[in-house]
């Protein structure tokens, strides 16, 4: 991603999203295949849901001063949960300007106002870069700064960006434009700044965007790539500095969804790391549950802390010194510094069994019992190491280690590849390990066998083989589809019966609905609608008025 100046090749338009000329300039497709205009709202709602200002009240609290657009929605349990979020736990002592990432789970299953384009861009990402159906995510740029002139002696707000998508990334980085200038300049900038966004193209895959932001374009890339940033990634190498010696452990405990606690002295460093770990196995998806800023005020702190049930399959990034005591009983701890890029390999810190995790000033480290299924692989470890002392820049080493993970995984996903219909059976999978497994692309060793089947047991798993079955069910039935618009169906149905005619129009119509959102070829459910509209001009004029009604928006 490249900062540059309007004019540069890229600059947006000063028309307004929503009028006349972009209506006609980019319509939407609606239920039924009518064409319909993008209205005011539509672009922003593509990329974000609300923007917020949270601040310090003396009386009330953390308390939400602003939403905008005015009239996005958002529970009381949403906003209760964005406050307590929004800013840095009190021992945290964040002072001067700090960013971070939340996630909390969405209070109710509204339907958002998404027009089947953007629907159609979304189905085409990659599964990592979808939007999330059940969470919000929350990036945050908190100030705290002395003034004397308030009564508590400190200026605390924080500017929010709630949206639906895993672009850290890039939301962190409009954050760092538009806040710092908000904070000064109050309303009138902030309505100004979501008037640009309501200017951006959809976040359309594989494509170059260019995407104005008050006097700059930003210039997005949201291909995936191993060489070049894009809209979500973070700083990997950063992140996993304090712990690469480890760094093959804690791909198989988040490949198992394992119950992982990253304790951090900041929101940034935890929000950073716990976004790396669930990266760390692209591209397989996370399917678990994971909370990059975690906080004693979360609604789901009592569901997530109880010591009455085993922990449950979720990522945690905390920092207060409270959870060292309430959740000691996690069976994988970590515990990380200040994160630091040096000209020194940084002291490693070690595995350490979680009895010794009692006090709150417990040393840097891994807490777990956990044993690897796999021999560490120490040639990553030595190229690493080799690129600090060399003065490496930090982009090189992340692309090092995300191409490192991103072959660990593909190696693992291979043998599972091969989609299946039927149920999955557990022994006739491990049966073809020995000849196609991952030992044909990986050069580690150690007891797959025994990870694969951890993994079989975990989320990832039930996540992974649910989206495959639907993938391949909706490709079977785009197949059908492409098939039947290749076939006379008017001839078809010349000899048949009206009633068996009727039958087949009825289901024709309930096949172009579904092949909205089919990988379907272009123009295949405009070619489906014509063979019907010629079936039912062959019928009689009575059954015609019935069949035209029956299934119309």
């Amino acid at each position: 991603m490249s900062l540059r100046k309007p004019g540069d090749g890229g600059g947006g338009s000063a028309r307004r999203a929503g009028s006349p000329e972009e209506a006609r300039e980019l319509p939407e497709c609606a239920p039924g295949g009518r064409l319909m205009p993008l209205l005011p709202w539509d672009r922003f709602s593509a990329w974000l849901h609300c923007v917020c200002v949270v601040g310090f009240d003396l009386e009330l609290g953390q308390a939400v001063e602003v939403i905008h657009p005015q009239h996005a929605k958002l529970t009381d349990k949403e906003k209760t949960n964005i406050c307590y979020l929004s800013f840095p736990d009190s021992n945290s002592g964040c002072l001067g300007d700090t960013q971070f990432c939340f996630r909390f789970r969405q209070s109710s299953s509204r339907k958002l106002s998404w027009h089947c384009l953007l629907d159609q861009f979304d189905r085409d990402l990659p599964i990592y870069l979808k939007k999330d159906p059940a969470y919000y995510y929350g990036y945050v740029y908190f100030r705290q700064v002395q003034d004397k002139t308030l009564k508590r002696g400190y200026f605390q707000k924080s500017l929010v960006l709630i949206s639906k998508l895993p672009y850290s990334h890039i939301f962190h980085t409009v954050l760092g434009k538009i806040a710092p200038e908000y904070f000064e300049k109050n309303e009138p900038f902030l309505e100004a700044a979501c008037s640009d966004i309501d200017r951006w193209p959809p976040p359309v895959p594989g494509k170059t965007l260019h995407l104005p932001i008050m006097g700059i374009v930003m210039k997005a890339d949201t291909q995936v790539s191993i060489a070049l940033p894009t809209v979500h990634e973070v700083d990997l190498f950063r992140c996993f500095l304090p712990v690469f010696f480890h760094i093959q452990m804690l791909w198989e405990l988040v490949l198992l969804g394992e119950p992982l606690v990253v304790m951090a002295p900041s929101p940034s460093e935890s929000s950073e790391t716990v976004l790396a770990l669930v990266s760390c196995i692209s591209p397989l998806k996370y399917y678990s549950d994971f909370r990059p800023y975690f906080t004693i005020h979360d609604s789901e702190f009592k569901e997530y802390t109880t010591r009455t049930q085993t922990p449950p399959s979720v990522i945690l990034g905390v920092t207060n010194p409270f959870f060292a005591k309430t959740l000691q009983h996690w069976p994988h701890i970590i515990r990380i510094g200040d994160i630091k890029l040096s000209g020194e390999v940084p002291k490693q810190v070690k595995v350490k069994k979680l009895k010794n995790l009692k006090t709150l000033d417990s040393k840097p480290g891994v807490y777990t019992s956990y044993k690897s299924y796999l021999n560490r692989d120490e040639e990553i470890i030595k190229q690493l190491q080799k690129g600090v002392q060399q003065k490496r820049p930090g982009e090189a080493q992340s692309i090092i280690l995300r191409r490192y993970f991103l072959e660990l995984t593909q190696s693992f996903i291979i043998p599972l590849s091969p989609p299946q219909l039927k149920p999955f059976n557990q022994e006739e999978f491990m049966k073809t390990l020995e000849k196609a497994g991952p030992q044909l692309t990986s050069r580690l060793k150690g007891d797959w066998i025994g990870l694969y089947r951890h993994f079989l047991k975990s989320y990832n798993f039930d996540g992974w083989f649910r989206t495959r079955r639907k993938e391949m069910t909706q490709k079977l039935e785009a197949l059908h589809l492409e098939a039947l618009c290749n076939e006379d169906l008017l001839f078809w149905s010349q000899k048949h019966t009206e009633v068996e005619t009727v039958d087949l129009v009825l289901k024709l119509k309930d096949k172009v609905a579904d092949g909205e959102n089919l990988p379907v070829k272009p123009g295949t459910v405009e070619k489906l609608q014509m063979h019907i509209d010629s079936i039912i001009l062959a019928l009689p004029e009575d059954l015609q008025g019935i069949l035209i009604k029956t299934g119309s928006t």
